[in-house]
């Protein structure tokens, strides 16, 4: 696939932050493609500009953020110039921001997030098939069925986890973009998560890009991981193999 019809296309991407302090850069000069069916993870210490990166690529960045240079592209769509396509991109895109499961609509029963994305775009829909797709994405995130009918509050910190992941499956996305999509989850049912984006990917070619710092995580899917550090990438690589940027390997160490 060439890159221009990649899931996702970066290149020497620049995000800046608006704050009332001035601009400030987040992401600086950040290169990589992630092409259907592959998997990418983000990691690195906290303000490196793994979240700005994601949002931003989802199409749910906020006013404070600007796409001030470079390129980037997800599922086809110019996220630095969305203009009517965000509609599409966000449709594409399944996206599993910060602190996803804390911050469930807190009106709203588990069922009627998870059928969110569905319901907020079409007026009619066929509520028996909702309902039979809701109860299938509870039954393969091992959520009882019973948890579509009660309240966020009423769930765990891990099954409000998977609640919102089961969201962002819902309009069976082309590329998954999760920051930090095992908070909260037990040991136990990490490998749930694991198992639905496999089969996504083997199965529908999804690609995803995901936040995270778990070394054992990314070496279970086997996948590319890109370090961030002050908006720059200073590593990527699988697994151990990573190679450094000039320095980078030594400063880390300190």
């Amino acid at each position: 696939m060439p890159a221009s019809d990649a899931a996702i296309d970066c290149s020497d991407l620049v995000i800046d932050r608006i704050g009332h302090g001035g601009v400030t850069r987040a992401v600086d000069g950040v290169t990589f493609t992630v092409r259907a069916g592959e998997l990418m993870c983000v990691g690195g210490a906290t303000g490196a500009g793994k979240s700005t990166l994601v949002s931003a690529l989802a199409g749910y960045g906020d006013a404070s953020l600007k796409v001030a240079g470079g390129r980037a592209r997800v599922c086809g769509v110019d996220v630095r110039r969305p203009g009517r396509r965000r509609r599409m991109l966000t449709a594409l895109s399944g996206y599993i921001p910060q602190s996803a499961g804390a911050n469930l609509p807190p009106r709203l029963t588990v069922g009627e997030v998870i059928s969110e994305p569905i319901t907020s775009r079409e007026k009619r829909v066929n509520s028996k098939a909702l309902a039979i797709r809701v109860a299938s994405l509870l039954d393969e995130l091992h959520l009882p069925l019973g948890a579509a009918a009660k309240f966020p509050y009423e769930l765990s910190a891990g099954m409000r986890q998977r609640v919102a992941i089961a969201r962002a499956f819902m309009l069976e996305p082309h590329v998954l973009i999760a920051d930090e999509p095992l908070a909260n989850l037990d040991l136990e049912v990490r490998p749930v998560v694991f198992d639905a984006i496999t089969r996504r990917r083997n199965e529908q070619s999804m690609a995803a890009l995901l936040v995270t710092n778990d070394a054992a995580f990314i070496r279970e899917l086997d996948a590319e991981a890109l370090i961030l550090r002050s908006g720059h990438v200073v590593a990527r690589g699988i697994g151990k193999d990573l190679l450094w940027s000039p320095n980078s390997e030594a400063d880390a160490a300190r």
